[in-house]
């Protein structure tokens, strides 16, 4: 595997991650499985960070991955 497709798989990956700790945040801002998030002591907060997170990482993979582009 050459490093183009490696980082393009981490982009892919990290871009469903960000687009599911999203998803559990809206969900926690909405009071909607809150016993859950309680449970395993996982604030809201803690959600929108990890989603930003792994949104940067996505992007910044996709970017190197990406052929550079000629100035």
């Amino acid at each position: 595997m050459d490093h183009v497709t490696r980082l393009r798989l981490v982009a892919r990956v990290t871009y469903y991650l960000g687009w599911i700790a999203a998803l559990c945040g809206l969900l926690a801002h909405f009071n909607i499985g809150v016993r859950m998030f309680v449970a395993i002591n996982l604030p809201q907060r803690n959600l929108l960070e990890a989603s930003v997170l792994l949104f940067l990482i996505c992007m910044s993979s996709e970017m190197r991955a990406s052929p550079k582009q000629a100035a």
